[in-house]
């Protein structure tokens, strides 16, 4: 779907307005979740950060975790976030992800 920038940052901010809201009641000391014009910056107790950030003129929504990178588009047939090479959608990953760091089940939705 070609979207426009104002359709693009409002998918973006509700994505990550809910994961924010997701992780910081997940109630633990061991992460810090900030959500900032446009970006979601995790930092974890023992060490490292997950930054998720959109990426206005790709129109994607970019994730650095654990020196990878993920690239995720919307998809309008799905009516989610995918990633860009994989296809694997935004939610498992993020969910994979932040569960293996806190080393406690995380479910994640966006």
């Amino acid at each position: 779907m070609s979207m426009n920038e104002p359709q693009f940052r409002a998918l973006v901010a509700a994505a990550l307005s809910q994961i924010f809201e997701q992780l910081d009641a997940l109630e633990t000391d061991d992460l810090d979740p900030v959500l900032s014009d446009g970006v979601l910056t995790c930092s974890f107790e023992g060490g490292g950060t997950f930054v998720l950030s959109q990426q206005v003129p790709a129109r994607e929504l970019w994730l650095s975790a654990n020196f990878t990178a993920w690239h995720f588009c919307w998809d309008d047939a799905q009516k989610s976030w995918t990633e860009r090479d994989s296809k694997e959608p935004m939610a498992p990953l993020l969910s994979r992800l932040f569960a293996e760091k806190l080393k406690r089940p995380v479910r994640l939705t966006a």
